[in-house]
């Protein structure tokens, strides 16, 4: 169910706009800067939510705020099909992000308090594919409606997404729990009921101490390389489709198929990668991860031709969500499960700030220069500074 709030919270409610984004921008009239900020707007509603979801799900429980938080993005997604505008598109664009943040972030707080730390990395990753199935989702159905219609297939796609929201918020109301403690149960991987162990952390009623995560040096660092991840795959994933039909000359359907790839690659990249980094250390797995999407990045923008962007695709395909299932584990490490959600909300804010940034920089440079070469080079770069950041971070 985890996966599936994913693929509607993410994979709809975001990389839907993706796919839409071409014959959206061209029934609106938009230039790239607005383009860019209708995605910017729906960054800042996620931001807005980013510390109060992750909040609430400490203090109300995840269940419900993740219940809420689907209903709402829903809704908004079908009022952008009706948008006639720049505005109106704008406002619901945004309120589309504040239901996001209130269940993405939420969820993936669940994950930690329903398995230990020896199994965290992987349940997260499993988590995140939620995203990849909305990539294969996306790529597979969204290219032919947009084909059958080509002023108004955008609108049906938000219709469709916007109900499918709704639907598996419905399913999630009835099918989570918050804790394993509230069907008598030890989170997965634990070595059994142990006096003051992860189940009493877990299923502790009160007491948060909010400081922990707030005054915490070591959650603020993870809170600047997750920056590092927000600015710069936003910017490759926001411009895909469009960078692939206006410079590398890909029709609609191609482009569909790459994104369709790339979708089926990232299925395995969350649990692997987060396995990985179970093994091998949150650090060392980031360093590689981000070094891969900084090549992939680059090479979308140094080399706009068809093997090279396959190359690019294929490389982020690879690691796509493995930074926020590493990120969620790491948050459980540090803090521990009850407190998991809240310092995940936290360094979620500062991943929002950098996504808010990089799409409006990256339409305002494709508007500059006449293309997004740039704003992709741009993205490698920081992903670069990413590793850097991630190699001074202390596990321990």
């Amino acid at each position: 169910m985890g996966t599936l709030v994913v693929f509607a919270s993410l994979g709809l409610a975001r990389f839907g706009y993706t796919v839409v984004l071409p014959s959206m921008q061209s029934n609106l009239e938009l230039d790239n800067t607005q383009s860019g900020f209708l995605a910017t707007a729906n960054l800042i509603g996620y931001l807005a939510m980013a510390v109060i979801g992750g909040a609430l799900a400490s203090r109300l429980g995840p269940r419900v705020v993740i219940a809420a938080g689907l209903a709402v993005a829903g809704i908004s997604m079908i009022f952008t099909g009706f948008t006639e505008s720049f505005l109106p598109a704008v406002i619901w664009r945004a309120v589309t992000g504040i239901g996001s943040g209130a269940s993405n972030v939420p969820v993936m707080g669940l994950l930690s308090a329903w398995f230990s730390s020896k199994r965290r990395g992987l349940a997260a990753g499993i988590g995140v594919t939620g995203s990849s199935i909305g990539l294969i989702a996306l790529g597979t159905f969204v290219p032919p409606i947009i084909a059958a219609n080509e002023t108004g297939g955008w609108r049906i796609s938000w219709f469709i997404f916007g109900g499918l929201a709704l639907v598996l918020a419905v399913a999630a109301l009835i099918i989570l729990r918050n804790r394993p403690s509230d069907m008598g149960l030890e989170p997965i991987g634990s070595s059994g009921a142990v006096p003051g162990g992860e189940a009493a952390k877990v299923s502790a009623a009160g007491g948060l101490e909010w400081g922990k995560v707030y005054k915490s040096l070591s959650v603020w660092h993870l809170g600047l390389i997750y920056t590092a991840f927000g600015f710069s795959y936003i910017i490759f994933m926001t411009f895909f489709t469009k960078h692939l039909i206006v410079t590398g000359k890909f029709t609609t359907y191609e482009a569909g198929d790459l994104f369709k790839l790339m979708g089926f690659l990232a299925l395995f990249c969350g649990f692997i990668w987060g396995a990985v980094s179970d093994k091998i250390g949150r650090r060392s797995a980031l360093i590689i991860v981000f070094t891969i999407q900084g090549v992939s990045f680059s090479l979308f923008g140094l080399w706009p031709v068809t093997p090279g962007l396959i190359i690019s695709a294929v490389l982020f395909g690879l690691t796509a969500w493995s930074i926020p299932a590493i990120m969620a584990a790491a948050c459980g490490d540090k803090l521990g499960a009850r407190l998991a959600p809240a310092a995940l909300g936290f360094i979620t804010l500062l991943f929002s700030i950098g996504q808010a940034a990089g799409t409006s920089i990256a339409g305002a440079m494709a508007d500059a220069s006449g293309s997004f070469m740039s704003a992709f080079i741009l993205a490698g770069a920081v992903a670069f500074s990413g590793a850097v950041c991630s190699f001074f971070y202390r596990t321990t």
